[in-house]
């Protein structure tokens, strides 16, 4: 069987670099119902389905008013609205897509974010033609970390989870990767690289700009 191997990326923050776009419509649409988050509380939350971030801070902080559907219908638009305007590419990105290409595996995208994201995203950085299977977390009954969003991938590429290598830079992402069975490799926030939970990963990387091709087939 041809391509028998697959590499699965999130995206947040690992493809783009969304992460501080999130937290700054996170900061101002939570405002607006009297929750006064900051980057750290933000922070909690990275790596989760929206609409589980939107609930675990009204199950903190309770208000009236806006549903929390509402807030995760606000903060999808604005974020996009952000990415259009000013998203980019993390360091890495196009390179280690090239080199698993050239290997010749399959490769899918896992995100915990919409669907009208995930678009937004690959057209905003011009990556489409890379991809054999996209899925958001919010089309499965559970998110990250549960493993259905990467089982799913992994299902529509064709290839079995344990030939399938995850990039993830969040723990809940790492969780969910490994619980479908995946060997992970680990892109974290700068700030978090120091957090003994990575090990957890297979493999630790300060940039996608560090796998090389023949780390790549290694894996």
């Amino acid at each position: 069987m041809p391509n028998t191997r697959a590499a699965i990326f999130d995206m947040d923050g690992l493809l783009i670099d969304s992460e501080p776009l999130w937290r700054r419509a996170e900061i101002a649409v939570f405002k607006s119902v009297g929750v006064h988050l900051n980057d750290k509380m933000c922070r909690q939350t990275t790596g989760m389905r929206i609409d589980a971030a939107v609930q675990h801070w009204f199950v903190r902080y309770p208000w009236e008013g806006e549903s929390p559907q509402t807030l995760v219908d606000e903060l999808v638009l604005r974020v996009q609205e952000e990415i259009a305007r000013s998203g980019v590419c993390m360091p890495g990105v196009l390179q280690t897509l090239d080199h698993v290409r050239a290997a010749g595996w399959r490769i899918g995208l896992a995100s915990s974010s919409p669907r009208s994201l995930i678009d937004c995203v690959i057209e905003k950085l011009g990556i489409a033609g890379y991809f054999d299977a996209c899925c958001s977390a919010l089309d499965e009954e559970h998110g990250k970390p549960h493993p259905a969003v990467y089982l799913t991938t992994a299902r529509l590429l064709g290839v079995p989870p344990a030939a399938c290598v995850a990039f993830e830079d969040s723990l809940p992402g790492i969780r969910s990767a490994k619980a479908a069975g995946m060997r992970v490799v680990a892109v974290p926030d700068p700030e978090r690289s120091d957090d003994p939970a990575f090990v957890i990963a297979d493999l630790r990387l300060n940039s996608l700009c560090d796998l090389s091709y023949a780390t790549l087939s290694a894996l």
